[in-house]
């Protein structure tokens, strides 16, 4: 996978050299993070809570519902952890606090400060899962350093990694000395970290060829990018489609499972990198027929095509999951699913139908006449019924009846249920 990256600084998208020379800045960090998530996870990092500064805590927060972020910069306690979680990060990353004794702070390198700090890791682990935990390792020549790449911490790189494989999913390593520069990774020192930690590998700094991306991807890494991406050196089409393990494609195609938004698996086919390309390209999911031997869009004769959101890579690199907006029935023999007859009804399909009523009222349509005084009095109405019924079916069917007068209520309000599921996520995970 390739995480491309969003540094932010002072309300900025920025990307720096070395971490200090500003290069761009740009001020569209939402688009940035809707257009980066088709092609993966995405690192989104506060650098001024890092430096100590004041957050972007409101300029984060929207991006977490709209993409897969991984989210760093300044996050010092499992609360603040917990709280991202909650509010939609996928990941945490914690830098500079993994590497520091809080008893011994300020006495420096040789007053013993420096240390795996196994009491945090374990908090951070306990209160957000081992699993959305990712450690920052920045390292200068072989050697961690912390504070924003300002303070030498003495610790070996390849040593004091092994301590924190118990605590973490992955480490996200960046070679400082080649970070903004262009020039390529250290790939040996990759291989080194490769060698003596087994968990997932984020390796970031310097890389600025899509040969590095092939070798880092065989050497089991992701890829983290920034200024590659920013000045055009590198685009994630490409990136994406080098990051795949080819050496395991059947006659040079690798399989693409194709999903809908609620989960249903809609169909299988195969791809090669043409498709792939393609798939960006247009915006709608593309194959290779392998009994035509041949290019091909789902639905460019039907019209039932398959609007991709997003694409990710299996955790071994050799099968694509497809994230797929339909655009009708997909299997060839008109059912909805190649793996089922019928759609899903789900509470999100069920808006789809009331926002349709609304947009586009047929006659004799129930739905098209719920104006906003008439859905707040059918709502009152049913959840009294809701509340007074006995019988199970009957607790059933008025249930149905509040949920539907809810659901047109908030596609009135322009809410979607999305919105609602999420808000339900925040709460739980909080």
């Amino acid at each position: 996978m390739v995480v491309a990256s969003i540094d932010i600084q002072n309300g900025k998208v920025v990307q720096l050299r070395q971490g200090k020379e500003l290069v761009l800045e740009r001020d569209n960090a939402a688009e940035l993070a809707a257009e980066f998530d088709r092609y993966g996870e995405i690192a989104v990092i506060d650098l001024d809570a890092a430096m100590g500064k004041e957050s972007n805590f409101e300029m984060i927060k929207p991006l977490l519902r709209k993409a897969e972020c991984r989210v760093g910069g300044g996050i010092r306690t499992p609360k603040q952890a917990r709280e991202l979680v909650s509010l939609g990060a996928k990941k945490i990353i914690v830098g500079s606090g993994a590497f520091r004794d809080p008893a011994k702070k300020g006495e420096g390198l040789n007053g013993g400060e420096f240390i795996v700090n196994i009491p945090l890791l374990q908090t951070f682990a306990e209160k957000i899962g081992r699993e959305r935990l990712i450690v920052a390792v920045d390292a200068r020549n072989g050697e961690i350093v912390v504070d924003g790449w300002k303070t030498a911490t003495g610790l070996s790189l390849t040593e004091t990694v092994k301590a924190l494989e118990p605590y973490v999913s992955e480490l996200l390593f960046t070679c400082v000395e080649k970070e903004g520069t262009l020039t390529g990774i250290n790939i040996e020192q990759v291989r080194e970290l490769r060698e003596v930690f087994t968990k997932k590998i984020t390796a970031a700094g310097g890389v600025s060829k899509l040969g590095e991306i092939e070798e880092l991807s065989a050497l089991g890494c992701d890829v983290q990018l920034g200024m590659a991406l920013y000045t055009g050196k590198m685009n994630l089409a490409d990136t994406f489609v080098h990051s795949l393990d080819w050496k395991k494609a059947d006659d040079g195609l690798l399989p693409v499972i194709a999903q809908s938004p609620d989960g249903q698996v809609l169909m299988t086919g195969y791809a090669d990198r043409e498709a792939l390309h393609e798939t960006f390209k247009r915006g709608n999911l593309c194959f290779h027929s392998r009994s035509r031997k041949k290019l091909w869009m789902k639905g460019e004769t039907s019209g039932s095509t398959l609007k991709v959101i997003r694409l990710r890579a299996d955790c071994d690199a050799d099968a694509v999951l497809a994230i797929v907006e339909p655009a009708g029935p997909v299997c060839h023999t008109g059912a909805w699913s190649c793996f089922s007859t019928s759609r899903r009804f789900t509470w999100d399909f069920l808006q789809k139908i009331i926002s349709d009523r609304f947009q586009n009222p047929v006659p004799g349509s129930y739905t098209a006449t719920l104006d906003d005084k008439l859905v707040r009095e059918k709502i009152m109405e049913e959840a009294e019924e809701l509340c007074e019924a006995a019988a199970h079916g009957e607790k059933v069917w008025e249930a149905a009846d509040l949920l539907y007068f809810s659901t047109a209520l908030i596609t009135r309000a322009g809410i979607s249920v999305d919105e609602v599921l999420a808000e339900l996520e925040r709460r739980h995970l909080k």
